[in-house]
């Protein structure tokens, strides 16, 4: 195997197309706490301090959750169950390094950071990955901590003590992630069900974790406006129209679900959910920067 295919293979052990948004909600909580353009040293070490942490977790969840990737057809062809990683451990130790290096980062800037960013790996490796996916629907809930900490954490890389703003900017993730988490899994629930992972489409019937879908994602989107009335003079026109449309990106397939329930709704759903996100976290960037 050559450097460039170790390189590949090694990159897609992060899941990439997770940390990339999470990183992009970092930024946003480093430049909404600059209150404009951040400095530049400090945004460089808080942004790889937010990357490499994410990606270094991410790679460590993929060794820890090896097994389960092997039964579930969508997950089957990670890059650990093809074994293009020999041993796995190499996999934990590489995650390992990567989250030691975003550790030692974000504990240059202040020990806030480095809070943030240690419990949000603790909460997604232990209390998600170790502890509660395969033992409660509540799950989800319970690891939603882990994909606000990156914004908390860049938020923090500049005020240093969190704001009612932090708060609620990292509340937009927390509540957007049960509707996104959820319609896949109702896509994917024979897989979910023969790993035996419970979650909530898996352990109630289809009409009530439709109904808990389509309501979470109307409630996340609601939440969404709260910026625009608590904080007028922050976030303006460019907030409210990307916060209006993205909105509505979520809220016909989230209606459509309810209405006719078919998987194909549900992908949708789960497709635009990630856009919608990225488009209010661009919005907090332009409406802070202009």
């Amino acid at each position: 195997m050559n450097v460039a295919e170790t390189v590949r293979i090694y990159f897609s052990l992060t899941k990439p197309n997770v940390w990339w948004l999470l990183a992009f909600t970092g930024a946003a909580g480093i430049i909404a706490a600059s209150n404009g353009l951040p400095d530049p040293y400090l945004f460089t070490v808080a942004i790889l301090s937010i990357t490499f942490g994410v990606a270094g977790t991410e790679a460590a969840s993929n060794y820890l959750e090896m097994s389960l990737d092997s039964v579930m057809k969508r997950t089957s062809k990670r890059v650990l169950p093809r074994g293009l990683i020999n041993p796995p451990w190499k996999a934990l130790v590489f995650g390992l390094v990567l989250m030691t290096v975003s550790l030692i980062l974000a504990y240059l800037i202040n020990p806030v950071m480095l809070f943030f960013m240690a419990t949000g790996m603790f909460d997604y490796l232990v209390i998600y990955v170790m502890w509660s996916k395969r033992r409660t629907p509540l799950n989800i809930i319970l690891g939603s901590y882990a994909g606000g900490a990156p914004l908390m954490a860049g938020y923090t890389a500049v005020s240093y003590w969190p704001t009612a703003e932090a708060f609620i900017l990292a509340a937009l993730i927390v509540l957007w992630i049960p509707p996104h988490i959820w319609s896949l899994a109702l896509i994917y629930k024979e897989d979910y069900m023969r790993a035996h992972v419970p979650m909530l489409p898996v352990v109630t019937s289809e009409a009530t974790a439709i109904r808990c879908i389509s309501s979470t994602t109307i409630i996340s989107v609601l939440f969404t406006f709260l910026l625009y009335i608590l904080y007028p003079g922050k976030y303006g026109l460019i907030y409210l129209i990307a916060a209006a449309v993205s909105g509505l990106m979520i809220v016909l397939p989230a209606t459509a679900l309810m209405i006719s329930p078919n998987r194909k709704t549900a992908y949708l759903l789960f497709k635009t959910t990630s856009p919608q996100l990225f488009i209010i976290m661009l919005a907090v960037m332009l409406d802070t920067l202009f």
